[in-house]
């Protein structure tokens, strides 16, 4: 490698998105919740950018779009290019997406809610369910031919033991977020390759009007070595259910919004929706 080689290399290295993200380190830093560790969370940020070369090319090309979505990463308190909140790169920019875990994992940080429950109906199912009843009745066959998705339920379980309003998506409203979200019917789509994992993500912000969410956990830490969301390599059916925190009244107000999802096509293979690749 000639001198010239090595200064150009030593020059994008030190202007390049990892010297930008090192740059505002104290205002990605600041808007981190209390249990978020910054050295941990800049690391990740970092690594997320050495391990995808596209992400890194676009950061480069785009730097305001990756600053915005780190933004709102930090904001919302999770780790960046996890499973919890997604860097993908889409054409010339850089989108934040915040995952299927990210959203369950806001819901517990409330604390009022102890478990939730999502899962993915087929046509093959056994499913029953009226406003009258506390929660559906669902009889998958996990081990038969479960037929095509025809919908998806979500409730949480709050500490009391009392269920919140179930939410109930049907096929034709799975359709019409699919269509609204960018390159829904492309091969590569996580919509057309791992489309349960999309219904689940959709049925959750389904959901989220009806429970607190949180930005902090509202107890004081988490219990070390215990998982807080669903492995996506169970089965859907599995109840996510972390150690009860304390119960505490929660000041903040539901996302009362209705749920479009946007999605782009490009997803790296470390980050693809039920893909149970962990960063």
């Amino acid at each position: 490698m000639t001198e010239n080689t090595i200064s150009n290399a030593v020059a994008v290295r030190d202007t390049g998105p990892e010297a930008m993200v090192r740059q505002h380190r104290d205002d990605l830093t600041l808007v981190l919740p209390t249990h978020v560790k910054g050295e941990t969370w800049m690391r990740l940020a970092t690594g997320a950018l050495r391990r995808d070369e596209n992400l890194r090319r676009v950061a480069t090309r785009n730097p305001g779009s990756f600053m915005n979505a780190l933004l709102e990463c930090a904001r919302l308190g999770h780790e960046p290019g996890t499973e919890a909140f997604y860097l993908i790169p889409y054409g010339n920019e850089v989108q934040g997406i915040e995952g299927y875990r990210g959203i369950v994992e806001r819901i517990y940080r409330a604390g009022a809610v102890k478990a939730v429950k999502a899962e993915v109906v087929y046509s093959g199912d056994h499913f029953e369910y009226n406003p009258d009843m506390a929660r559906p009745v669902h009889r998958p066959d996990y081990f038969g031919d479960r037929g095509q998705i025809i919908g998806a339920y979500a409730y949480g379980e709050f500490q009391d033991g009392s269920t919140s309003k179930v939410v109930v998506i049907n096929r034709a409203y799975i359709d019409k977020v699919k269509k609204e979200s960018k390159g829904s019917s492309s091969a590569s789509s996580p919509w057309v390759k791992w489309e349960e994992g999309m219904v689940l993500k959709t049925v959750a912000r389904r959901l989220e009007p009806w429970v607190p969410t949180a930005v902090e956990w509202r107890n004081e830490a988490p219990v070390p070595g215990v998982a807080h969301v669903i492995d996506p390599a169970l089965p859907a059916a599995a109840a996510i259910t972390p150690p009860a925190p304390a119960v505490e009244d929660s000041d903040e107000d539901p996302i009362d919004a209705e749920f479009v999802d946007d999605e782009p096509s490009g997803w790296p293979a470390a980050a693809q929706p039920g893909s149970g690749a962990r960063s």
